[in-house]
């Protein structure tokens, strides 16, 4: 019998597991084959080189399985008594939100600094169609002016003034060529990271569309962290390379890791080089998107580098020093494959002691910015860059706190944390401190590579972790008592039964609830926004923003239960002079100020 799964430290653990269900260890003979691409010559190499499983690598996967049951089984019951049912713990996805909770705290402290720029627009003396040009203040006295050095605007118009009766003279002229390498062709991560800068699509996304790219034969395994190439596949790239644009555009280049990497399967490429994306028309748009990406990238990988004319101008006024570059493309090289982003500026011809003429003096205002909230293509670097997960948990984590709630994107795509998010953090942090910590969280993935390299025993890093985690979690239990994080008094009456009213946390945010609960059963929304509009039902209550349990907002009459008047779309105030129903702010892209009766074709125009 033939057994085939991936490389890695799951596929290893699947072929382990097959070979006891179907009872083949030690009494049937069995061979495990590997192939990293579904392509005829990997297959039938496989075939020609079958091996035995890696008990190793199958060890590491089932200290790992057990380590997140562990904390998932046993902490997920614990939120749910502390906090609300329905919550869930993870050994790295607990790690994962408090990166995103404590970079939103991180903006909340935030003070932004001001400081001025100043920039001089300058020119060649005497000319007709004089090339102008700008150049950036950069010194003073000798000195490199630092980036907050002019605090507000009295003393950038204190240099300006200084700057009137100037005479700019170059002072120093540099040119030199420089190179722009290509970028390493595609692992797990940065794939992810390159389809959501490009298109914007979630990590999930990317996955699955790689999944069928690699189950079609187009592509090979794209849970990888490897950037290794096979000789077989950069031999096929110099030759496409050679043939296609000439021997001047290939340089063969070799890529390794940063890090542990588990080095099971090649880097993301295409099965094929030769299968360039204008011959696969017959794919799915968004499918034919991701290949072309991973096709580029892997074929500009084996490019030579693009080069430019560098040129770097210094002109003295007075005791300050402007700066000016420019540089051009002078060989595309891989950008003719794989294009990025770069600009080309070009300064004129100038000689050193030239007297410039100032066109004018442009100060601008500037103030510090906040870290920027994570997106999926960051969150992916960050996690990575920490060491924490493996390429094939990136997309799951991110789903999974985004499922449970704990994190939303904002309508610019960003994340940011919850209610709930920010509270199940905070208990995790102060009673369970080890398990969120990102030091800890890496090293335990160290841990499990010297359990595959066969360095350590699996039960011995299960025991070390099991005994002093179980004995924390009992005394947590008897010690956190659920109101310090579910539960806040208000000063308030319930309007029912007129006992006290307490904020409560429940998996979809705050709200007001009696205290006396489930004896009265009296809620209502925290935040709820009233519009000046009288409810065109009873006539007697008012239209307030509410949102369901998935955060979509609607408007409903601020008497509910007893009206149960709601709409969709967003009201304006406004009556329509057809039918007397209320106007309303209709679609997404395309607003539409129309009539909220279905049965009304009233539009504004």
């Amino acid at each position: 019998m033939v057994n085939n799964t991936d490389e890695d430290r799951e596929g290893e653990a699947i072929s382990w597991h097959l070979s006891q269900i179907l009872e083949l260890d030690g009494q049937k003979p069995y061979e495990r084959i590997v192939f990293h691409e579904i392509t005829k010559e990997a297959i039938l190499s496989a075939i020609k080189n079958p091996r035995k499983i890696n008990m190793d690598l199958v060890d590491a996967q089932q200290a790992r399985r057990i380590l997140d049951r562990i904390v998932g089984y046993k902490l997920s019951p614990f939120l749910w008594k502390k906090l609300i049912r329905g919550l869930s713990a993870g050994r790295v996805q607990s790690v994962a939100v408090r990166i995103i909770v404590e970079r939103e705290r991180e903006i909340e402290k935030f003070i932004p600094i001001e400081y001025w720029s100043i920039s001089a627009v300058l020119k060649k003396m005497k000319e007709v169609s004089p090339l102008s040009f700008e150049a950036q203040l950069i010194k003073k006295d000798g000195e490199t002016i630092d980036k907050l050095e002019i605090k507000n605007k009295e003393e950038s118009e204190k240099i300006l003034k200084d700057l009137e009766t100037s005479e700019y003279i170059v002072e120093k002229i540099e040119k030199k060529e420089t190179k722009k390498n290509p970028l390493p062709p595609f692992t797990t991560s940065t794939l992810q990271q390159a389809a959501w800068g490009k298109f914007k699509f979630p990590t999930k996304l990317t996955m699955r569309i790689a999944q069928g790219l690699y189950e079609q034969g187009y592509i090979t395994y794209h849970r990888t962290d490897s950037l290794n190439l096979s000789s077989l596949a950069t031999g096929t790239a110099k030759k496409f390379i050679t043939e296609t644009y000439g021997e001047n555009y290939y340089q063969f280049r070799k890529y390794k890791s940063k890090g542990r990497t588990q080095e099971a399967h090649e880097a993301i490429r295409p099965a094929y080089t030769d299968r360039t994306p204008d011959k696969l028309k017959n794919l799915e748009k968004n499918n034919l998107r991701l290949y072309e990406l991973i096709w580029q990238r892997f074929i500009a990988c084996q490019m030579s580098s693009a080069i430019f004319d560098a040129s770097a101008i210094d002109v003295k006024a007075k005791n300050y020093t402007f700066r000016a570059n420019g540089q051009t493309l002078k060989f595309d090289g891989f950008l003719k494959v794989y294009p990025v982003k770069y600009e080309e500026s070009e300064l004129p011809l100038l000689q050193k002691e030239e007297i410039l003429q100032l066109i004018e003096l442009k100060p601008e205002q500037h103030f510090t910015q906040p870290p920027a909230r994570y997106t999926e293509a960051t969150l992916v670097k960050a996690l990575e860059a920490e060491g924490i997960g493996r390429p094939s948990t990136y997309a799951p984590i991110i789903s999974t706190i985004q499922d449970r709630n704990y994190i939303e994107k904002n309508d610019k795509r960003y994340f940011q944390p919850t209610e709930i998010g920010k509270m199940a953090n905070d208990l995790l942090v102060k009673h369970f401190p080890k398990i969120v910590d990102i030091k800890f969280t890496a090293a335990m993935e160290e841990k499990l590579d010297e359990v595959a390299e066969g360095k350590v025993a699996w039960k011995n890093i299960i025991k070390e972790f099991y005994q002093p985690f179980a004995k924390n979690l009992e005394e947590k239990y008897e010690a956190v008592p659920k109101k310090d994080f579910a539960e806040k008094p208000t000063g308030k009456t319930c309007p029912k039964c007129g006992a006290d009213l307490i904020i409560k946390m429940g998996r979809f945010g705050k709200f007001y609830a009696c205290s006396k609960f489930p004896e009265c059963k009296h809620t209502e929304s925290l935040e709820q926004k009233t519009l000046d509009i009288i409810c065109p039902k009873c006539q007697v209550g008012k239209l307030v923003e509410r949102r369901t349990k998935k955060k979509k907002i609607f408007y409903g009459c601020n008497k509910f239960p007893d009206c149960d008047f709601a709409l969709w779309d967003k009201p304006t105030g406004e009556r329509c002079p057809k039918c007397n129903s209320l106007i309303v702010e209709s679609g997404f892209k395309k607003k539409k100020i129309k009539c909220s009766n279905k049965e009304c074709d009233y539009e504004k125009k």
